[in-house]
């Protein structure tokens, strides 16, 4: 009744536990960036079915992958390389799913992200996730950070899945959020530009998870003071420090990733101001 999606680049370390998690699916796809390490090799050889693709962006990747997959069901499981299925949730997902009327296009689920070992539950800054999809249903927009719109009533559900993303280590965390940061910088410039709306009733009290954290990360761009603010958002209203040590390297990592975001974006506006002269 669901078929599971994994898209992956150069993952040979953490696929294996990510498909062991969802083991009882008779339906694995792994959809492949034409990694250079023996990630295919490890998908087929637990019997998923891998297709490749070169990379040209997150979310025409993941749309790229919903149409070309040859999916036996349909729903669709979507995961990282380095997320997990806990035991027993999958029994859990087949339930919902069979209960789902016709106006339902997708459930949201809740990820919960770990460092060394501890969910970091108060540090996690967006803990809710459109993942399990009616096929079909999902189109994905933005490169970075992507938002899926789906064609249907959206669910939320209290089931938890999990996510690792400390697994290749810090360093590991660091390069993706470099890039990241690339990314985000980019695309703050250009929102400033094109001068787009942001509505504070939106960031507020929009229905929509990911139509508020849009509206939301549009608003934080222009406020002065971000990687501060951002940190003390984090410690002194979410908590993070309940999180030990934990929450607390996670709160200064984000302020980090914060940071970088300004630099680059003050760079790339010299730059851009400079080219029109």
């Amino acid at each position: 009744m669901i078929s599971v999606l994994i898209l992956t680049y150069n993952e040979s370390m953490d696929l294996p536990g990510c498909l062991g998690s969802v083991n009882p699916c008779d339906d694995i796809h792994v959809f492949d960036s034409f990694s250079s390490d023996d990630t295919a090799d490890i998908a087929k050889a637990h019997g998923a079915k891998v297709l490749q693709r070169s990379f040209s962006g997150y979310s025409s990747q993941r749309n790229a992958a919903l149409t070309e997959c040859a999916f036996l069901h349909d729903w669709i499981l979507v995961l990282d390389a380095d997320e997990r299925i806990p035991a027993g949730v999958w029994q859990a997902l087949l339930k919902l799913v069979s209960e789902a009327d016709a106006s339902v296009g997708a459930f949201r689920l809740r990820r919960r992200d770990f460092m060394d070992g501890r969910w970091l539950k108060h540090a996690q800054l967006s803990p809710f996730y459109i993942r399990l999809l009616r096929k079909g249903s999902a189109t994905y927009h933005r490169e970075i950070n992507e938002v899926v719109r789906i064609d249907g009533r959206v669910v939320d559900t209290a089931i938890c899945f999990d996510h690792f993303p400390f697994s290749k280590g810090i360093g590991h965390w660091l390069q993706k959020h470099d890039r990241y940061s690339d990314m985000e910088a980019r695309r703050m410039v250009d929102e400033r530009r094109d001068q787009l709306p942001f509505s504070c009733a939106k960031a507020l009290f929009s229905k929509d998870f990911n139509l508020r954290r849009y509206h939301q990360k549009g608003l934080f761009y222009r406020m002065p003071f971000r990687p501060v603010l951002k940190w003390l958002y984090m410690v002194c209203i979410r908590l993070a420090f309940l999180d030990g040590i934990q929450g607390l390297r996670y709160a200064n990592l984000q302020a980090w990733y914060e940071y970088m975001i300004v630099l680059k974006a003050r760079e790339i506006s010299s730059h851009d101001s400079a080219a029109e002269k």
